[in-house]
């Protein structure tokens, strides 16, 4: 049938024909043909049982409809995708993982050929699955990304010799380069110009830190266990996939397709009962074996351990950098010289012991956090610097803008804050130096949008609170937090330690105010409570206000009162203690400040950055590279001898030396090999620069080389001892390529050779 449509051959062609191929590409979208009302009922007729002739007359305008079928954009959803990819990227996997024990295993060198023999194949057999189901608009292949990443060893998983551990990772020497780039940028960018201090807190948190924080308690997600083999999945995703799946399947009426459409819009919102109804509702089995589930059971994230030898000392790996920065709030105030606003940050690593991590760096167990903590007076939020960025255009997706089915807007923050959509300037401000952070480093600007968090999202703790989103392959992540979360931190603390977490405000004028308070007699207290006299006269000394009154009247009305000091109970009588009042002059207000958190994942940031910036040389796909800014990029130029001629080693020493002087971090690559096929090793690895010693440099006075930029792959030609400048103010931002090719001439040949030396 396709042949007479495509080919106007006979109906006895070989499977080789163009005709098969353009029935592949076909396939999925059979169902053209029998829904759409432009092909004319006489056609489908002739589609199946139409003469050759009849169908020949037709065929012109059949192939037209191929073509509309051709470029016609159609979309389906990632579940969709993945469940079609998923065979083929799992066949590679094991081929490729085949290949390497065989290498390990030193195999017999035929048996290794054959085995990479298959191990391509299949590798083209995806490629090819991709590009069919790609949009025509995107030119990003994320298993070429992939493959480029791991032969690179930009990262890879953690002890992949005995088989790996799900959500770690190893960073190799690019990935490290890249990692410390992308922090030194965002110290610069943030601790420097924002004149933030600097901490660097313990990993170890004990237990009782984070019950105070809520951590102990609140830290968790539901999971499922495979009654049979005892794997665990996060239950909220399962059901998800799950409910996907059947959205996807046209065997699923539309009156169930409506109802599971409701069920993912409120899953946020699902406990453990609600979540163990539609786990049984729907019949979600396991996706790898289809066992048998357990019911949904609470899961805390953090990784436990005991501090110390006699483990009397629960603990935890921290879950988040923040709380360090909370618990040395007052010895910051006081380094500030008691003044607000000022900023506390911290970069380090945080741990999560993720149930199923998945995504590569999206969700890992062990990750590097960049986050800061901005306190400032909870009457107070506006920023003196928000001018700066009130101008500046950003995407933002409201809550507002979710519940009403609307598409995110561009809008400024200027306009944002006014309107109440951003709930202060500080807020806003540091959803402006987030934005710009994100675009410095390589976030392509069209695929950065703010998310505000809906109601079932926040905190009840927090203000407002959006999540700085990128555009991946694997859909919209969330890269950065900007959460105004109010003082709750700093009370929590302040209740659990018994110590003011406070901010003595200087008030414009002294007021008189009425204390009371309660002064114990610690003689009656002594011999009467032994050692319970002390805990006892620090609970009624930190008691205040009503707590005071309260306890006074029982004590009227009773002659006696019950408190309740570290879990016991014990009785208090009238002459153990004196209420005092009396009037006294303030000139200072106590608060608890508020605090502006922005949180950095840099490890999604870096998967973000990389995904945006991987490339394709147009004409040949088989060579990729990343596109990195000079300021991100692993090394910011490389050294290239034209061959290796021993005439060019004097020169690719000095160029070393004063790269190295220069504090320009730079590869030599002298191996051999064409110039070309060098030029495409360190475009890989996202080298903006590359400098070549050819025999102009060796036989020309004055001594030049050239330099060549990455992405233009266009060449100029220098003076030697101009490069290490030229490649500094590259690699700043302070020269731009168009500039440098204004001042010097543009490379097109050598003018001397060996022959002339």
């Amino acid at each position: 049938l396709v042949c007479r449509l495509d080919q106007q051959s006979s109906p006895d062609c070989n499977v080789d024909c163009g005709c098969m191929q353009l029935f592949t590409k076909l396939l999925p979208h059979v169902s053209y043909f029998i829904t759409r009302t432009s092909v004319s009922v006489q056609s489908k007729r002739l589609l199946v049982c139409g003469s050759y002739r009849q169908a020949k007359q037709q065929a012109g305008k059949i192939r037209a409809k191929v073509a509309a079928v051709r470029k016609e954009t159609v979309t389906m959803s990632a579940t969709e995708v993945e469940a079609i990819l998923a065979p083929l990227r799992q066949a590679v996997k094991d081929q490729g993982d085949l290949v390497r024990k065989m290498k390990e295993a030193k195999s017999p060198k035929l048996e290794v050929d054959e085995a990479v023999k298959e191990l391509k194949k299949r590798k083209k057999a995806l490629e090819e699955k991709e590009k069919s189901l790609a949009p025509p608009d995107e030119a990003f292949s994320r298993a070429k990304m992939e493959d480029l990443l791991k032969r690179r060893f930009v990262y890879d998983q953690a002890f992949s010799l005995y088989g790996g551990v799900a959500g770690l990772f190893d960073f190799g020497p690019i990935g490290c380069m890249m990692k410390n780039n992308i922090t030194h940028m965002w110290r610069s960018h943030f601790i420097l110009e924002e004149s933030m201090l600097e901490v660097d807190c313990t990993m170890l948190t004990p237990a009782n830190v984070l019950k105070a924080s809520g951590h102990v308690d609140k830290f968790a997600d539901h999971m499922v266990k495979d009654l049979k083999t005892g794997e665990c999945f996060r239950a909220d995703h399962l059901l998800e996939a799950h409910m996907e799946k059947l959205l996807a399947d046209k065997k699923t009426p539309e009156e169930t397709k409506a109802k599971l459409r409701g069920y993912i819009t409120r899953l946020d919102d699902y406990d453990k009962q609600q979540l163990s109804e539609k786990f049984q509702e729907l019949g979600v089995k396991s996706p790898t074996n289809n066992n048998d589930l357990s019911e949904p059971m609470e899961f805390n994230l953090m990784f436990q351990t005991n501090i110390g030898p006699a483990g009397l000392m629960p603990g935890f790996l921290r879950p988040e950098t923040a709380q360090g920065i909370f618990l040395n709030f007052k010895r910051l105030l006081e380094f500030n010289q008691n003044k607000l606003p000022f900023a506390a940050a911290q970069i380090g690593v945080s741990f999560r012991n993720e149930i199923s991590p998945r995504s590569g760096l999206i969700r890992c167990r062990e990750f590097p956090m960049a986050e800061i903590e901005h306190f400032l007076d909870p009457d107070d939020k506006d920023h003196p610097k928000f001018t700066s960025v009130a101008d500046l255009k950003v995407t933002l997706y409201s809550g507002k803008m979710q519940t009403s089915g609307q598409s995110p807007q561009v809008t400024t923050l200027g306009d944002a804050v006014s309107q109440g959509m951003i709930a202060n300037e500080s807020l806003g401000y540091f959803m402006g130096r987030i934005q710009l952070f994100m675009v410095k480093v390589g976030i392509h600007p069209d695929k950065l949008r703010f998310r505000q968090h809906m109601e079932n999202e926040m905190a009840h703790y927090a203000c407002d609170c959006w999540d700085a989103e990128c555009k991946t392959s694997y859909g919209w992540v969330e890269c950065v937090g900007c959460a105004d979360r109010s003082c709750f931190d700093l009370c929590q603390h302040s209740t659990a330690t018994k110590t003011p977490l406070c901010y003595s405000k200087p008030l414009p004028e002294p007021v008189m105010v009425d204390i009371t308070e309660i002064e114990p007699q610690k003689s009656v207290l002594g011999k009467t409570l032994k050692k319970d006299a002390k805990p006892v006269t620090e609970h009624l000394q930190s008691m205040e206000g009503e707590d005071i009154l309260q306890l006074e009247k029982e004590l009227q009305d009773k002659g006696e009162a019950v408190v309740t000091v570290k879990g016991r109970e014990i009785t208090i009588k009238p002459d153990m203690l004196k209420v005092k009042r009396y009037q006294k002059k303030k000139f200072v207000e106590e608060i608890t400040p508020g605090v502006i958190e922005p949180s950095f994942g840099i490890g999604r940031v870096m998967y973000a950055v990389l995904e945006h910036n991987f490339r394709m040389r147009e004409g040949d796909e088989q060579r990729t590279f990343f596109s990195l800014p000079a300021m991100v990029a692993p090394y910011k130029c490389s050294v290239l001898p034209l061959s290796g001629n021993e005439e060019f080693v004097p020169f690719v020493k000095q160029l070393s030396d004063s790269l190295t002087r220069a504090d320009i971090s730079h590869k030599v690559d002298d191996s051999s090999g064409s110039i070309g096929r060098r030029y495409a090793r360190t475009d890989e690895i996202a080298i903006p620069f590359g400098i070549t010693v050819d025999f102009d440099t060796v036989n020309k006075e004055p001594t030049t080389v050239t330099l060549r930029e990455r992405d233009s792959m266009g060449q100029v030609r220098l003076p030697i001892d101009d490069v290490p400048q030229v490649v500094s103010d590259l690699s700043a931002g302070r020269f731009t390529w168009a500039e440098v090719e204004n001042k010097y001439p543009k490379f097109q040949a050598q003018e001397t050779s060996r022959a002339d030396v």
